[in-house]
């Protein structure tokens, strides 16, 4: 099973990026899904996290302008991100955790210039 993330890109502060992660193979129990970033030279961090049951949780910083989703499907997780600021410049990362353990993807480079 894998997890395979796409939509990273370049972008001016103030424009949008749309990621996506699609799974490969099936996953069982299912605790939550979210996006993880590494900004240069720094550690991973969370960004956003959705729960099995549909509740969500932001980082402080992109609160009101980050929003993560699931499609209907349930399968593949989804991140808008609106007014993009040049902080937000990092490798971002999807991940599953499970109850057996976390899965990530490769990870897909995000750059805000100023």
């Amino acid at each position: 099973v894998q997890l395979q993330a796409s939509g990273g890109g370049l972008r001016q502060a103030g424009g949008s990026l749309r990621l996506s992660c699609a799974p490969s193979g099936r996953f069982f129990n299912i605790r939550s899904k979210g996006w993880y970033r590494q900004p240069p030279g720094k550690q991973r961090e969370p960004v956003a996290v959705i729960s099995s049951s549909g509740m969500t949780n932001y980082a402080d910083s992109v609160k009101g302008r980050f929003t993560i989703s699931r499609d209907n499907a349930e399968t593949t997780l989804n991140l808008q991100m609106n007014n993009l600021k040049p902080e937000d410049t990092a490798v971002y990362f999807c991940n599953y955790r499970t109850v057996a353990r976390d899965y990530w993807g490769q990870g897909t480079q995000v750059t805000v210039s100023s």
